[in-house]
């Protein structure tokens, strides 16, 4: 009685148990059960729970002939396996597959039975009884679609250790083993095609987008994932949306208004076709054009926004699409479902009435509002709307081929190869179960599973660590994650010119094993934009950047809303949207247009540039008029004006102007290191010989004409070794400064890239300044002392010293040098040098002009003037005028003591000298006749005074008299002016050295 018990018990429970859940379904027996989870229909009809009855489950509505196709691969590859005779044989596979009407709520309805089922055996109730009718527990579920349903149906699977192999559900959330123990999946993880879309916005140059996800666990990890690669790909996004197909009106017409009014024109959306049908349907009853959708592969080839009246508003869709498997046998398979013939597909009945748009008799839905028909075409979703119309009665023979729906688009097999996949993964666990060898099995001491009581625990651990090849030769094995890496097709939305249907044509593809910047392939020449614009649209917050322009920040905005900024000097950009300008090299300078960088000019006082040619003619004509001087003064060396100015220093002073207008040649032209070493040393040393030859020069004839009478030491003292000696010894100074200059801090060519930012100056970096000024200073040193020296002798006679010219080409010289001063400090690059050669040729040219040009005058133009004779009356005429200033003052004297004492009378000044005061000469002579007169007996001249004015007279007729006028004049001096005697005999001295 207990035995019998139990077993009817049992029994009760079996029964109960293979009821439960939804009551259609398509369902077979086998050894092991397979169970399913599909979307038959797309949702479930509202109803008001009001709870004044017993609640009831929602009614389905709006076929998907998609999913019933999926559900058809499964069932295809079970039939298959069970007849095959390498696999699982002698084994049979069995079948419980359930609708989800694609809610969370139907899914777990359909779970629960399977967890029921499994509770059951865990009882081990066979050894009670021996019951035919009890049916095996669900070992695996294939299924869902939806990450949102699959995300539910993991939680209460992975309790007890269900394999789930999901063929659709691709969110990322899904990878979390530690939630979700017993997920497993044959699609691509969506983190990689959140990836692939971040690269095809980079591909086509947008950065200014919009985001709208569906408001479940596979549109916001999808849509995150975007936002992070977005982020690192510099992309902003303008807006990010969430929708549902549950979301009410006032939600879509938001959403809508956000789309209308952003200037964005990419919206990138993960969502799957039914969440997004809504917002689609709002935007096309709006007329909202321009906008580039790029769809997650969940609803890139839906049927339900693929239609020919939507083309118009999102033609310009690029997509993801899964990689199309290869099924033999599956189209003749689909073709041959029908109600009579697929006892154990409860879903075959209402796909006929949906396909036909009929009712069976004998159906459940044999009412003539039961169900209307929609079709669309999508490898994806395919859908019946659930608005009532009447129906004919089914005859049974209608040709499935003959209609065009959804479920006969065996084109592009994507989800449906995922399904005949995810049944293969399972049967090739199970075979690796049935062939296992105790001892190398994966339990405890290498255990096998008894593939007869095997427990769905056990086919997990082998699908972990599955490895097999597939019908069409790839590998597949599932990683540490559940998932397995597939490839995407690129596909374009395209209008069919043959009958206006929306075709999706392949226009690339991702590769997820290529190395980072080579997964993406697309070709451009296929993508037709809007259906037929082959033009790249624009989608930036800002147009582009120019070469040559950078982006600029603009404040309150994001990193893609910029204003274009022009580079700075110094900086370029050689491509579009530049986020900072490129430096130029040391050497280099931007171009104008700051696309690129150019040599920097170079630039130094060159000998092409006008400038430069201008200076050196100056210095060459400096050079030629001192050679010049220098030819005249050697040809007529032996008169005697050559001779009066001490003829070898004149010499020496020519030369060292030669060399001081060759020096400055050196400051023109590149400076190398050599020529800066040498042209101021050579400028410095040149300018001291000339200085001293000037200073030796005149202070020599100071000298004289202030001593007494010249004697032998004089002439000695005053010889020409050592006039040499002393310029040798004033010019071995600059030398000595010089060369301490050179060795300590020797000038180098230098490349100055400071003084302005294009040029780089080729100048002379002069070591050390203050060897420069000692220089500099130096030579003014001996020019002040020159000039002093030349102030002072400024009443000597004309023939002996140059005073007034002397005097006037140090102040010119001074002046020079004065002014070279702060022109030098001012100055820079080129100009550096060309302000001390403007000094050094200035002063040079002072000093030729005022020393030397007068003489040369007088030497070819006024030959009269260069004899002994006038040379002579020169020098007696300035001893007498010396003799009658000093009488002059002697008389003054002697007249305030004869007033201080008393005395009236004394003589006059003029008394002293045979004189003629107040006094005309009764016959004057003309006046070349009277210079003539004088040229050939002697010469007079005329001193005047305060009382009267003074002739004197002195006659060189013949040379045999000289010694008697000397005589004569010697006697008359000491009678008329004896005081004076002194001052004559030292002038009269000088007569021989002329």
């Amino acid at each position: 009685m207990t035995l019998y018990s139990c077993c009817l018990i049992l029994l009760l429970f079996t029964w109960n148990t293979a009821a439960y859940g939804p009551n259609q379904r398509a369902q077979k027996k086998g050894d092991i059960i397979l169970g399913g989870l599909f979307p038959i229909h797309f949702g479930v009809a509202a109803k008001d729970q009001d709870l004044k009855s017993r609640p009831e489950s929602g009614e389905c509505i709006r076929y998907n002939f998609r999913g019933f196709r999926w559900l058809q691969a499964m069932i295809f590859a079970i039939e298959e396996i069970n007849s095959s005779p390498t696999l699982l044989p002698n084994m049979t596979l069995g079948y419980r597959i359930f609708d989800t009407c694609n809610t969370v709520s139907k899914a777990l309805e359909a779970t629960l039975s399977f967890v029921a089922q499994n509770k059951i055996d865990s009882l081990n109730l066979d050894e009670f009884c021996n019951c035919s009718e009890h049916i095996p527990s669900t070992i695996a579920v294939v299924g869902a679609t939806g990450s949102g349903i699959s995300t539910a149906v993991a939680n209460l699977l992975g309790l007890f250790y269900i394999p789930q192999v999901s063929y659709a559900s691709s969110s990322r959330l899904l990878s979390n083993k530690n939630q979700f123990k017993s997920f497993l999946r044959t699609i691509p993880n969506d983190e990689h095609q959140a990836t692939a879309m971040a690269d095809i916005i980079e591909y086509f140059r947008w950065n200014w987008v919009g985001t709208i996800a569906a408001d479940d666990d596979y549109g916001r990890p999808g849509i995150e994932k975007f936002r992070e690669e977005a982020e690192e790909r510099d992309i902003c996004i303008d807006f990010s949306e969430l929708i549902s197909q549950y979301s009410d009106e006032e939600e879509i017409q938001q959403v809508v208004e956000v789309i209308q009014n952003s200037t964005a024109r990419v919206i990138v959306v993960f969502s799957s076709g039914p969440d997004l049908e809504p917002l689609i349907k709002e935007i096309v009853r709006r007329n909202i054009t321009g906008k580039i959708w790029l769809a997650s592969e969940a609803w890139a080839s839906s049927s339900l926004i693929a239609m020919p009246e939507f083309f118009h508003v999102i033609g310009s869709t690029i997509g993801f699409a899964l990689k199309a498997g290869q099924i033999p046998g599956f189209r003749e398979f689909l073709q041959k479902v029908h109600p009579k013939k697929s006892n154990n597909n409860g879903f075959a009945k209402e796909f006929w009435e949906e396909t036909f748009n009929c009712y069976l008799p004998d159906g459940s839905k044999n009412s003539p509002s039961s169900t209307s028909f929609h079709k669309g075409h999508e490898e994806g979703l395919g859908a019946g709307n659930g608005t009532s119309a009447f129906r004919p009665p089914c005859t049974g023979d209608e040709n499935i081929t003959s209609v065009e729906t959804p479920y006969m688009d065996y084109t592009h097999l994507r989800i449906s190869y995922n399904v005949y996949l995810a049944v293969y993964s399972i049967a090739h666990a199970l075979q690796d179960i049935y062939t296992c060898t105790p001892g190398k099995g994966l339990f405890t001491n290498g255990s096998c599973a008894d593939i007869k009581k095997v427990e769905a625990w056990q086919v997990l651990k082998h699908l972990r660590h599955l490895n097999f090849t597939n019908n069409m030769g790839e590998q597949v094995d599932f990683d540490e994650f559940g998932d397995l890496v597939g490839n995407y097709s690129i596909i374009n939305w395209h209008l069919s010119p043959e009958d206006g249907s929306v075709v999706f044509e392949e226009v690339g593809h991702y590769n997820v094993y290529a190395k980072k910047g080579e997964r993406l392939f697309i070709n451009e020449n296929k993508i037709l934009w809007g259906g037929f614009s082959k033009e790249v649209p624009f989608s930036n917050c800002s147009r582009d950047c120019l070469p040559g322009t950078r982006k600029g920040i603009i404040e309150g905005e994001p990193t893609c809303c910029f204003e274009c900024v022009d580079c700075p000097d110094g900086e370029y950009s050689d491509e579009t949207d530049a986020s900072a300008c490129d430096k130029c090299p040391e050497d280099y300078w931007s171009n104008e247009n700051h696309t690129s960088c150019i040599p920097k000019q170079i630039e130094f006082l060159a000998w092409t540039e006008p400038f430069g040619i201008a200076l050196t003619l100056f210095a060459v004509l400096g050079i030629f008029l001192t050679s010049f001087v220098l030819g005249v003064f050697t040809k007529f060396r032996n008169t005697p004006i050559v001779k009066a100015t001490n003829r070898e220093l004149s010499y020496l002073l020519l030369f060292s102007l030669l060399c001081c207008f060759s020096s400055s040649l050196f400051f023109i032209g590149e400076p190398q290191n050599w020529t800066c070493r040498l042209r101021q040393p050579a400028f410095g040393i040149s300018f001291v010989l000339c200085i001293s030859c000037i200073l030796v020069k005149t202070n020599r004839v100071l000298l004289v004409f202030e001593a007494k009478i010249p004697t032998s030491l004089h002439r000695k003292w005053w010889g020409l070794n050592l006039q040499f000696l002393l310029v040798f010894l004033c010019t071995f100074v600059q030398i000595v400064i010089c060369v301490i200059w050179l060795y300590t801090a020797p000038p180098s060519s230098y490349r100055n890239h400071e003084l302005e930012d294009e040029i780089i100056f080729i100048t002379c970096h002069e070591g050390s300044l203050m060897a420069l000024g000692f220089l500099i200073g130096y030579t003014c040193l001996l020019a002040a002392i020159c000039f002093f020296f030349a102030f002072k002798s400024r009443k000597l006679p004309e023939n002996f010293n140059e005073a007034k010219f002397i005097t006037f080409s140090m102040l010119i010289f001074f002046i020079v040098w004065i002014s070279f001063i702060p022109a030098y400090a001012s100055t820079y690059g080129k100009f550096v040098s060309a302000v001390e050669v403007i000094a050094i040729l200035a002063a040079s040219f002072g000093l030729l002009a005022c020393i030397f040009f007068n003489k040369v005058y007088i030497i070819l133009f006024k030959p009269s003037r260069n004899t002994i004779e006038e040379v002579r009356c020169s020098t007696a005429a300035h001893a007498f005028k010396v003799a009658a200033r000093a009488t002059l003052r002697r008389s003054n004297v002697s007249r305030k003591r004869s007033n201080s004492l008393g005395g009236s009378t004394g003589s006059t000044p003029s008394s002293s000298i045979s004189s003629k005061s107040n006094h005309e000469d009764p016959f004057p002579l003309p006046a070349s006749a009277e210079r003539q007169r004088q040229q050939q007996r002697g010469c007079k001249q005329k001193v005047s005074f305060g009382s009267g004015t003074v002739t004197l007279s002195l006659s060189f007729e013949e040379p045999q008299k000289n010694a008697m006028a000397n005589r004569n004049a010697k006697r008359r001096n000491s009678l008329e002016a004896q005081n004076s005697d002194d001052s004559l005999m030292r002038h009269r001295a000088l007569l021989p050295l002329q």
